[in-house]
């Protein structure tokens, strides 16, 4: 660990930064299958068909479509996300009267990175809601909710929420981001940790020499525990920030059950594959980046 705590902190949010870019590089083309898959789920048969349709009308550019967006939302989250994983895994130590270098159990890091979560959910979900609505904007059109011929560009859409609901329209599906955030983040962590233990268990050696493969299978494995819980608040999310393009949304509660009524469970889980093979490449690259910038910056600071 660094001497000094601010040093620490921006060793964990440039390290967080690293990772963010390296999961959505590895990923976009999957996310996009399940926002556009989660907003219109009787559009797409699965998520093949899904892929090839947006393929075949835009291109490979289509399946990125929303990567700028999609960037700033990850490096922003992720930074804002492991800095703050930091300090809370401090505070988890003062409170459980433990030692500063003292290593926390993976429940207690499970916690730490719960917590940490809803700092990052305040830059996220801006980001995120132009992403969505980016990725969505063809199917908007094409139900007829908003008028054709409109620009699909990030700016385009920034001035669109400013116009129609002001700067707080960056913020609908907060509350929804928060819910989902805080029991996903705890599975998320404990499930890498977790992970990280069992390999090192079996090697016979300590978690940071685990090797490139199982680290990135652990990332993997992180996310998937995130996205099997979270998945039903996921879908919600994505609707309430989709359908925000028409005009202010209903709530989480009332979109939720608006969806069981008329629609059924079934759309809840609608684009669960794509996420789930998304999951391994991204979140292995994100966990890898993470944990090799960081273990080189504080060689670095430790000089």
């Amino acid at each position: 660990m660094a001497s000094h705590s601010v040093t620490q902190a921006i060793i964990d949010l440039s390290a967080g930064a690293c990772g963010g870019t390296a999961c959505v590089l590895s990923g976009q083309p999957f996310d996009t299958a399940k926002v556009k898959m989660q907003t219109f789920p009787s559009l797409y048969r699965n998520f093949i068909h899904c892929l090839i349709s947006v393929y075949k009308q835009f291109g490979l550019q289509g399946l990125y479509q929303g990567t700028t967006p999609a960037l700033i939302a990850n490096i922003a989250e992720n930074a804002v996300l492991f800095m703050s994983y930091g300090f809370c895994q401090n505070v988890v130590r003062f409170v459980s009267g433990l030692e500063r270098d003292k290593e926390l159990s993976n429940v207690q890091k499970a916690c730490s990175g719960s917590v940490a979560s809803i700092f990052s959910s305040m830059v996220l979900c801006p980001t995120e809601l132009v992403k969505c609505q980016l990725q969505a904007m063809h199917e908007m059109e094409a139900s007829g909710k908003i008028t054709s011929g409109q620009k699909s560009t990030v700016w385009s859409v920034v001035r669109n929420v400013i116009r129609t609901n002001g700067p707080l329209g960056f913020y609908q599906g907060l509350s929804t981001t928060i819910v989902r955030e805080i029991p996903g983040y705890f599975c998320f962590f404990g499930g890498y940790e977790l992970s990280r233990s069992m390999f090192a268990q079996y090697m016979g050696r300590d978690k940071e020499h685990i090797g490139v493969v199982p680290l990135m299978f652990s990332g993997g494995f992180g996310g998937a525990c995130l996205w099997l819980v979270v998945y039903p608040i996921d879908c919600v999310k994505s609707r309430i920030q989709v359908l925000s393009l028409a005009g202010r949304q209903e709530g989480f509660l009332k979109t939720l059950m608006g969806i069981l009524r008329n629609e059924g469970v079934r759309p809840l889980y609608s684009g669960l594959t794509p996420t789930m093979i998304r999951t391994f490449p991204a979140n292995g690259a994100l966990f890898l980046a993470y944990e090799l910038s960081r273990k080189m910056m504080m060689q670095q600071f430790d000089h």
